[in-house]
């Protein structure tokens, strides 16, 4: 069964889980890392949360502390696919000087979700938006996704 936490504590690196566990439970780090067989400056960064979980050591410590085996390892996962998530949305934010604001004249360009609001940005640049702007936002999506969301004739407003 996993455990429910996971799911209120999804992103969080293990780490830092790790030190608030021991910390709760009155357990020194540096001797916590001796019980189990590794030195403190090995757990030290990854309490900080700079370098990430393996497995053999995610195992000897959910055993040490009597959490579900793999409880760490899908911290580790879920706090990798956040990263990425996040590099993936800063390559996709656009370039706000190659936009007029007049194109987006009712709301504030910096508060444009432009992940979530993708079909509502895509239609208004391709329908009052200058070369440039339009360059900009195939850039941003793609071509396909431009095709995808030009094709459909719902498209939301911002």
């Amino acid at each position: 069964m996993v455990d429910k936490r996971i799911d209120i504590l999804k992103g969080l690196h293990p780490g830092l889980f790790l030190e608030r566990e021991l910390n709760k439970r009155g357990l020194s780090k540096g001797r916590f890392a001796m019980s189990i067989g590794e030195l403190p400056q090995t757990l030290s960064p990854i309490f900080r949360g700079r370098r990430g979980m393996n497995t053999s050591l995610s195992l000897r410590i959910e055993a040490a502390l009597g959490l579900e085996e793999g409880f760490l390892m899908m911290l580790q996962l879920y706090h990798d696919i956040k990263q990425e998530k996040e590099k993936v949305s800063r390559l996709h934010h656009p370039d706000l000087s190659k936009f007029r604001p007049a194109l987006f004249w009712d709301t504030r360009i910096e508060n444009i979700d432009w992940e979530r609001q993708k079909k509502a940005v895509i239609s208004r640049v391709f329908d009052r938006g200058s070369f440039s702007e339009r360059k900009e936002v195939v850039h941003i999506y793609g071509p396909d996704t431009i095709r995808k969301v030009l094709a459909s004739k719902n498209t939301p407003q911002l």
